[in-house]
């Protein structure tokens, strides 16, 4: 298994990057707050789980080992797939994954997509007992330094858009966040667009 990759960004969005180890170019999902902090010709290293099936070799890489904790941590409940793992991982810190679940709040983890009440009630039953860990040793934020925006505003909301139908969300909720964002792009057309991403989730989640 490949636990951690150190190499060169070749491009960097919203949920994906591609990292060149040793000329190998890696394919690997991603959070928005791993985003934020990757700038293509930079070197990084990323924390891995890769999620092998039957047709398929996965990657998902995090900057904090944290986050790979608490991804392969959520698979453990039933149901929880990757793809619903990383939109938790994504919504939810992992110190707040941790606080929802050690405080049985149902409605704190409905606003991942794909999770209801009952996958709600799931997840806390089968992991109130395992979550203890979980973002003791959260730093904050990844670094800031980021791919911008740059440029226009169709492709800012695309990013956006991609990225959060790429967790879940429906079409029609990801062209609200864009719009519940766009006065940050105004504010700073260089922001970079996994911490456009982030906030677009959260204002997703206080719905």
């Amino acid at each position: 298994m490949i636990a951690q990759l150190t190499g060169t960004v070749l491009t960097a969005g919203a949920t994906e990057c591609v990292l060149d180890v040793g000329g190998v170019g890696f394919l690997v999902f991603i959070t928005p707050s791993t985003a934020a902090g990757l700038r293509p010709g930079e070197t990084t290293t990323l924390h891995t789980s890769m999620v092998v099936r039957e047709d398929s070799m996965t990657l998902y890489g995090f900057s904090a080992a944290g986050e790979r904790e608490a991804f392969i941590l959520a698979q453990g409940a039933s149901g929880v797939g990757p793809k619903v793992a990383l939109a938790i991982v994504s919504v939810l810190t992992p110190a707040e994954l941790r606080r929802a679940v050690q405080a049985e709040d149902v409605r704190r983890l409905t606003t991942v997509p794909g999770i209801g009440p009952k996958g709600a009630q799931r997840i806390i039953i089968e992991l109130k007992d395992r979550v203890a860990a979980l973002g003791l040793d959260e730093g904050g934020e990844a670094a800031e330094p980021a791919p911008a925006t740059s440029g226009t505003d169709e492709l800012w909301r695309r990013q956006v858009s991609d990225g959060l139908q790429s967790l879940g969300w429906s079409s029609r909720d990801a062209e609200a966040a864009g719009d519940n964002v766009a006065h940050l792009v105004e504010e700073d057309p260089d922001i970079p667009i996994g911490k456009l991403l982030r906030a677009a989730l959260n204002s997703l989640a206080r719905r």
